[in-house]
C-alpha cells in the first residue's frame, strides 16, 4: 500500500534554518542544518535500495506559498501569504509503498528523530494513506 509521509514547518522555522532565531526556534548552525541533511539523505538512500521510496522532495519556504481559492464571477482569488510567520505548513514529504502501516509508521518515527538544536520545536509527522482501488470511497463511487 502507498502511504504520504509528511513533516511540517513554519516560516520561523525556515528562518532558524538559516540562522535567525525566533520565539518559536532557536538558530540553526550551518552544522545543524548539515546533519539534517545527511540523516535526510541517508534516510532516502536506504528507502530507495528497499524499494519502498515512490517520491519524496522537500518544500521551499512558506513565504514562497501561493493560496488559489474560487472567486466571484469566475475569477480566482490568489493569496501569496495570508499567514502568520508561525502558522504551519507542509515542509517536505514522501510517498511510501510499504508492506504495512507497522513498516511505514516506523519509518515515520526514524524521521521524527531528525537531528535539530535543543529548543526547536518538535512537530508530528503525519501519516496519510493513499486512495487505492480498495479504498471506501472507491468502493462509494463504485
Amino acid at each position: 500500500m502507498k502511504y504520504l509521509v509528511m513533516v511540517q514547518g513554519s516560516q520561523d522555522e525556515y528562518d532558524a534554518m538559516t540562522g535567525t532565531a525566533s520565539a518559536e526556534s532557536p538558530a540553526w548552525t550551518g552544522q545543524d542544518v548539515q546533519a539534517m541533511f545527511a540523516f535526510m539523505r541517508d534516510l532516502n538512500e536506504e528507502l530507495a535500495r528497499s524499494g519502498e521510496l515512490v517520491d519524496g522532495n522537500g518544500l521551499t519556504e512558506p513565504a514562497r506559498t501561493r493560496f488559489v481559492s474560487p472567486g466571484t464571477g469566475g475569477h480566482p482569488v490568489i493569496e501569496d501569504a495570508p499567514y502568520a510567520r508561525t502558522d504551519v505548513l507542509l515542509a517536505g514529504y514522501w510517498v511510501l509503498d510499504c508492506a504495512s502501516l507497522e513498516r511505514v509508521t516506523e519509518i515515520a518515527a526514524r524521521i521524527a528523530r531528525c537531528p535539530q538544536p535543543e529548543g526547536a520545536p518538535v512537530r508530528p509527522v503525519v501519516i496519510r494513506p493513499i486512495e487505492g482501488e480498495d479504498s471506501e470511497l472507491t468502493d462509494a463511487a463504485g
